[in-house]
Order: C-alpha cells, then structure tokens, then sequence
C-alpha cells in the first residue's frame, strides 16, 4: 500500500496544514496509508488523536515519516536541507518555481518529481483542484478584514440621533478572484466600492457585486489563455496610474490585487499620489511579498507614509487558516484522486496530460515545465 504523508510547516507564522480530519477517509478508499507528522493541526486547534480517530498514523519523527512516504503533501515546500531526504519520491506544494533556481537544481539532482499547486491550470476540469483560486477567493476576504482593522472608522452609512455617518469609500485595483471577493466583502460591510481591471471583459462582474467598474482607456489588452492579466505596456501604466489617481485620491480604502503569473507585480500607486490621499487612508497591498503594487510597501510589515497606512503584511489565507487549511486539502485530495489509478492504487505521472505537462516542474531529473524552462533560461 502506497504511503501519503503529511509533514508539519516548519514556518511558525503558516498556520495552514495540508490535510484535516475528514480528507483521510477519502484518501484510504484510494488505497493510500495515511502517516502525518505530530503537531500537524496544532495551529488550528487539531489534536494528533483526532488524525488517528480518523484513520491516520503518526509517524515516530519528521525523518521516518520521509522514510515511509511515496507521496510527500504539504502548504509550502520541504526545506532544501530535507530533499535528500525524500530522493526519487513525489511532492506536492506550493513552489514558488520562478524565483528558486537552487531549489529546482536540488530537486533534479534528487530526482523528485515536483507538483507545484500554483501552476494547476484554469480549467473546467481543474476547478476542484485550483488552489490559487481557492486561497486567492480567501484572500480577497481577508484584505478588506486587514484594511478595515487599520481603518479609524466604521465601513457603512449610519443615522443616529448624533448625525449621520457617511459609508466607505473603497477602491479595488484587480479584479481576479481575489479582487472580486474583496469587493464583494467591502459591498456586504456597506462600503461604496469602485472596481478596476485592465480585462474590460470583467466589467459585468464587478458591476453585478453592485460596485461601480472604473472605466479608463488603455487601448488593446489582453489576457492569457488562463484569464490572467498580461502585462501592460510603459505607456498603458504611466495612463491606467494617472487615471485611476483620482478615484485613488478619493477613497478611504484601496486594494491592490495586481498580480502577473511568474512576473513581478507592476508598481500602480506612485508616492506622490499617496501624499494626495487623505489623512487616515488604507492601501492593502496583496502583491506586497513579491515586490509590490504600492511604491514604499515594505514586505511583511504595515507602515505608515504621507499619513497613510500601507499594508503589505502578505499570506492573507493566514489570517482564516482554518478555512484556507479546508479548501486547500480539498484541493490536494481532489488532485490526488484525478491521477490515482483505481486499479493499481497508484498515483500516475503523465507529462502528456494537459494538467500534469503544466504542474509538474520536474521528473526524472529534468525541469519538464516549458514555463520555467523558459524562465531559467532568461535569468
């Protein structure tokens, strides 16, 4: 029988884990042994006993549970210093592939073969198994929650015997999962929310959310094959930042969704616009940990300039671990079970098929990913 293992995040401020109780019983009908590491759920309040009661083993270390596995799953990858550990096995995480040359040598000189959930396409068939869809939706959430806690005041219209208060102005910059779900949140806390996108084609979205869809003029975009937005032009920035300026200028709160897959984030909100904005203004920046929508953000931490708090502490899924912890083992047990033979109870390597040929970064101790590939070619 094949083993399935779970180690613990070694990061102290990751709250998620890869597998809740309720994921094991699904696994044991593939024909998988469960073995987890002790402490697996602490951090959300998860006893090993409750992983047991549910069918799972624990394993005696962190090192034997390596030992024993064949198929290693976890929220971030397994340090470099353990891959020796897990020679010839298969792992499947978030691996951040653009930005780790060294790591991707260490896994072909180990022969692992790598899965990195960022990289599940958008597909139909994907969808059970997308987890930057999954944790980005949540995300979305969590940053209005973050924005509303550095905020003085309260979010909705309120009439009261002492006067009237006035709702907040929210501005949304992006609007991908995580941009539609902020808006959605700030809509439902009663805030007046303003949207924009480079993809016109998401204008309906938004103005459905009851938010208002900025309209400015770049000419052509485009988006990719996986509904992501490509990169603008020098010129179509320099517009989109001095048009959405005001509307900037304008609001209480601005969130910046604006991501570009394996890219870093475009720069949307130059310092002498915050200097413009009002005393007491939030800006939450989402691309904070990879350079950053907002000129000044510094990563990790929640500042303030001009007046005006900039949050860019990242990992927002963090902040509802419990949840994105939910979602996220879904997402894992979802695509285990896609490539599980049912026959043979094993978990099947095809690089030809249309998810395995874009999430699996490397195989038989090659980097098989033709976008990576690329990239490592350009750096």
């Amino acid at each position: 029988m094949k083993v399935i293992a779970f180690p613990c995040e070694l990061d102290s401020q990751e709250a998620r884990c890869a597998l809740l109780p309720n994921n094991i019983k699904s696994y044991t009908l593939m024909g998988y042994s469960v073995l987890i590491e002790s402490g697996l759920g602490f951090q959300l309040n998860i006893e090993d006993s409750d992983y047991n009661d549910a069918g799972a083993v624990v394993a005696d270390s962190r090192e034997d549970l390596f030992k024993r596995a064949d198929l290693i799953l976890s929220v971030r990858k397994i340090p470099q210093s353990e891959l020796s550990q897990v020679q010839g096995k298969i792992l499947i995480s978030f691996l951040d592939a653009f930005n780790e040359d060294a790591y991707l040598d260490a896994l072909t000189t180990y022969r692992i073969t790598s899965f990195s959930m960022e990289m599940i396409p958008r597909s139909t068939r994907c969808q059970k198994m997308d987890a930057l869809s999954s944790q980005a939706s949540l995300a979305g959430y969590a940053m209005v929650i973050q924005a509303l806690n550095n905020y003085r005041s309260i979010m909705p219209m309120m009439m009261t015997a002492a006067g009237t208060i006035k709702p907040a102005k929210v501005f949304v910059i992006g609007a991908g999962v995580a941009g539609l779900q902020a808006i959605a949140t700030a809509k439902r806390l009663g805030a007046t929310v303003t949207a924009f996108d480079t993809r016109t084609v998401v204008a309906d979205q938004v103005r459905s959310l009851g938010a208002k869809f900025l309209e400015i003029d770049l000419g052509e975009t485009k988006q990719t094959e996986q509904g992501y937005a490509q990169a603008l032009s020098t010129e179509q920035l320099a517009i989109q930042q001095a048009e959405q300026a005001k509307c900037i200028c304008d609001s209480d709160i601005v969130i910046t969704t604006a991501q570009l897959f394996g890219r870093k984030p475009p720069v949307l909100i130059k310092d002498e616009t915050i200097a413009q904005m009002k005393p007491g203004a939030v800006i939450v920046d989402m691309a904070a940990l990879d350079g950053g929508n907002v000129e000044g953000t510094v990563p990790g931490e929640v500042i303030v300039k001009h007046k005006v708090t900039i949050v860019g502490t990242g990992n927002w899924p963090n902040m509802v671990a419990y949840n994105a912890s939910q979602m996220y083992a879904n997402n894992l047990q979802n695509l285990v079970s896609e490539f599980t033979d049912s026959d043979e109870q094993t978990f099947s390597i095809d690089l030809e098929d249309e998810i395995q040929i874009l999430a699996v970064i490397t195989h038989n101790g090659s980097v098989t990913n033709q976008m990576v590939q690329n990239s490592l070619k350009e750096a």
